[in-house]
């Protein structure tokens, strides 16, 4: 019998194996097959979910790898060098079901209006849009949408999800600590609804987001801003309610759509190529700049994921990453893409410390993302000019520590856990014993001690003195628009003058071109299976199982304790 059992165990490994085989067999037939741009091709952008800043696992599975985005990097230099190809005719819009954040359709959009200087045209189609989708539509000269569909332009919201009550029930006690009087991202777990000043930074947020949609859509459409509030009172819109309040310029089908652009390009017959496809044909030439992304919660060590492809941001694969780009003599500049809300406050300090090192090597351009909060905003304290979107979450300086006693609840599971300690403190990291008076001083110091840190080290990078930056900090987040005035940026833009700081700084041509080399490198499904744990990589798993159910679950970061660096609140404007 037990023959019979490791026979069929080895059958199945080895026809695994074959199968991956095979696999990568097909792949590899697929990926030299050079890619061949028609001369008479319109790019469709066709982005749909999210574009990730991180290159994505790369799954060598031809109708599984087809469906895996750009990145923002890939549609930035995609729109570059399309806008002077003369094989590409024109540009269709065609995005569904974004949920990229703010900063990056800024960047987006950007990109799109700088390729209409081209001359080409730019049209848009829309099936089942909503204020994302229409936010990127409205760079466009022409926009469509089909007959029966719905465009769900109508405002905007934040929600808050608070578990006070549910914890109670359960018996579960959590204790927060923060310096800050904005650091309130331990109220989810201590109030059951916002705090006053959690509602004024949330109506900043809101209305510097719905302002830049209402003037930017409005600049689109040639419609002052105030106009387009007040079409957005009377949304959502069916289709010819769309197109007679200005909105959409056709009601048709994706045929009316390329019939149209080839009475406008003269073309008799226009191929489609895929943003995806494009990319991959653009060629690499230029002075190398690295693209270093760091992005998601950050987290100490951690060294089996790679920093920002895996939703995490570790101090120890970034500061490999760091080390490799500061050794490689044909890196000319570095640009540092922060796309993080924050995380554990050591981890954040080491990843400071390389990026300083670095930038005494190299020179150094930062450039935010959707977010740059707390942590995030801390690892870009090297003192190089940072640049950020308007709508780009930044700021939040501010530490805090949140700690969950689960007494209660194993009373009510009959569970109950005995002590032998040595030590005044030894219980202090205990989740079934509250904090003593002593312990909650001895955190509360900690916390103090690392904020004057972080603010100083703001103080020293910005340029500033700690009572200029005390009065902004206060784990506050503030809109790049807001951070712009303030000084805790120093210019408002994209890509486009990331790249030129860099230029600038790296003493190269400011009209040369540039060839952003990104990191983390795109890796195999085969790489991230042999060299993540299981454990971590069951507990990537099921945290984004969990986060797909509730978007507003907590980070992580929050609930293993530790001083954190981390953005009050999980934030989605929609």
């Amino acid at each position: 019998m037990g023959r019979f059992l490791i026979g069929i165990v080895v059958g199945v490994v080895v026809t695994i194996l074959a199968l991956v085989v095979i696999t990568f067999a097909i792949a590899r037939i697929f990926q030299s097959k050079k890619t061949v741009i028609p001369g008479n091709a319109v790019l469709v952008l066709n982005l749909e979910g999210n574009v990730p800043e991180a290159a994505p696992v790369e799954i060598p599975i031809p109708f599984i790898q087809s469906r895996a985005m750009p990145t923002v990097r890939d549609v930035w230099a995609s729109l570059r060098e399309a806008a002077g190809d003369s094989r590409i005719k024109a540009i269709v819009i065609a995005p569904r079901g974004l949920t990229v954040g703010w900063g990056r359709l800024e960047e987006l959009h950007h990109e799109i209006l700088a390729f209409k200087k081209s001359g080409k045209p730019v049209y848009a189609l829309l099936a089942g849009a909503g204020s994302r989708e229409y936010y990127l539509a409205s760079a466009a000269e022409k926009i469509y949408i089909s007959p029966d569909d719905l465009l769900e332009v109508k405002g905007f919201r934040i929600e808050s999800t608070f578990f006070k009550n549910a914890l109670d029930r359960l018996g579960v006690n959590v204790q927060v600590d923060h310096i800050g009087r904005f650091k309130d991202a331990g109220d989810m777990f201590t109030r059951t609804d916002m705090s006053p000043e959690t509602r004024e930074v949330l109506s900043q947020v809101l209305d510097q987001i719905y302002g830049d949609f209402c003037t930017t859509a409005g600049a689109g459409r040639h419609k002052s801003g105030d106009e387009i509030r007040a079409l957005i009172d009377q949304g959502p819109f069916l289709a010819p309610q769309a197109k007679s309040g200005g909105l959409v310029d056709e009601i048709g089908y994706e045929d009316q759509v390329y019939s149209d652009l080839k009475k406008k390009t003269g073309q008799s017959d226009l191929k489609k190529v895929e943003i995806k496809t494009y990319a991959a044909a653009v060629p690499h030439h230029g002075d190398k700049i690295a693209f270093l992304v760091g992005e998601g919660d950050i987290v100490r060590a951690q060294t089996d994921g790679t920093s920002g492809s895996e939703e995490v941001l570790s101090s120890g694969a970034m500061t490999k990453l760091i080390r490799q780009i500061r050794d490689d003599k044909d890196i000319k500049g570095v640009i540092l893409r922060v796309d993080s809300p924050g995380g554990d406050a050591i981890a954040s300090d080491i990843i400071l410390h390389e990026l300083k090192l670095l930038s005494r090597q190299k020179p150094l351009a930062i450039s935010f993302s959707d977010v740059a909060a707390s942590g995030g905003y801390f690892i870009s304290m090297t003192g190089d000019p940072i640049v950020s979107y308007p709508n780009t979450l930044t700021g939040s300086i501010g530490v805090l520590y949140v700690r969950p006693n689960i007494h209660g609840l194993f009373d009510k599971l009959g569970i109950r856990e005995d002590f032998l300690t040595r030590g005044r403190m030894a219980d202090m990291d205990s989740f079934y014993l509250p904090l003593s008076d002593a312990a909650h001083q001895k955190l509360h110091d900690e916390i103090q001690a690392t904020y004057q840190s972080f603010v100083s080290k703001v103080a020293t990078a910005r340029r500033r003195s700690y009572d200029q930056i005390d009065p902004l900090a206060q784990g506050r987040v503030w809109m790049g628009q807001q951070a712009r005035q303030n000084g805790l940026v120093d210019e408002l833009g994209g890509l486009d003058r990331a790249v030129a700081l860099i230029r600038q700084r790296a003493k190269l041509s400011a009209t040369g071109d540039t060839d952003l080399v990104i990191y983390p490198p795109r890796r195999s499904l085969i790489e991230i299976l042999t060299t993540s744990s299981s454990e971590a990589f069951e507990e990537r798993a099921i945290e984004r199982k969990l986060r797909s159910a509730i978007p507003d679950l907590p980070s992580p970061s929050l609930l293993k304790g530790g001083l954190l660096r981390i953005m009050p609140y999980h934030l989605t404007v929609q």
